[in-house]
């Protein structure tokens, strides 16, 4: 191991945004679940059992697109909606609508100063650059450089592979592999020599189904059993640990 707790011959580091560089996980929940919460109580009534910002965010919400996101924890409720166009409104009853109405509730939480970088990621970022090795950010978020601007952390990666970039090269997202796959191919690094750094169960799975070298669980809500079982070599609570 190398004194960033990784295997020798790590050449890149491949980090998740939200709940690995950025805390914007819980605003994130919030946001859907001010979304699906008013969705479900219009088509359910009042019987309507509402979204779980922990449990259904973490299942079938955390690290996948927004579209895929609405269709995941829709269909765990047993609904299915109208595909609708990425420019739906966002008081359209389709997907797109849906996720049209939790960006937009995101925005407004973000410019509202909602947005703060983990210290000890921001730490490991530097440390890992010292040591000349490559970084990337991957990220489903089509808002990831706005994020990014927003805490200062834009400049401390080489790549980003994020939801515009995954739109215009139609790559599918988490849990499959190909934004991971993308970013190592950017930073000229084969998936062997690449760490992904990931908080979400989704993210676990496109680690360890990409073949990378290694796959730290960032386990920032008590979950490190889940990371474990969804492929992940090590599970921190914060990325410090790795560089004591």
């Amino acid at each position: 191991m190398t004194q960033l707790g990784l295997p020798d011959g790590i050449q890149a580091c491949l980090f998740d945004l939200d709940g690995v560089v950025t805390k914007t996980a819980v605003v994130h929940a919030a946001a859907w679940k001010e979304t699906f919460d008013a969705f479900l109580c219009a088509y359910e009534g009042e019987q309507a059992r509402p979204f779980d910002a922990r449990a259904d965010y973490d299942e079938y919400v955390d690290g996948r697109p927004r579209a895929d996101g609405v269709r995941t924890f829709l269909a765990s409720r047993g609904i299915h909606l109208p595909e609708g166009t990425p420019d739906d409104p966002p008081d359209a009853r389709t997907v797109h609508g849906l996720g049209n109405r939790k960006n937009g509730l995101l925005l407004a939480r973000i410019r509202a100063g909602g947005v703060e970088a983990y210290d000890g990621t921001l730490r490991y970022l530097q440390a890992v650059r010292g040591l000349g090795l490559g970084t990337a950010i991957v990220s489903s978020s089509a808002n990831c450089r706005d994020v990014l601007r927003a805490v200062g952390a834009e400049h401390l990666f080489d790549v980003r592979v994020d939801g515009v970039v995954a739109a215009e090269r139609h790559l599918p997202g988490k849990p499959r592999p190909d934004t991971f796959l993308a970013a190592a191919h950017d930073l000229g690094v084969e998936p062997p020599r690449a760490a992904v750094f990931e908080d979400a169960l989704a993210g676990m799975d496109a680690g360890r189904a990409g073949g990378f070298g290694y796959v730290v669980g960032v386990d920032r809500v008590g979950q490190a059993e889940a990371l474990y079982a969804h492929g992940a070599d090590t599970v921190v609570r914060d990325l410090d640990e790795l560089a004591r």
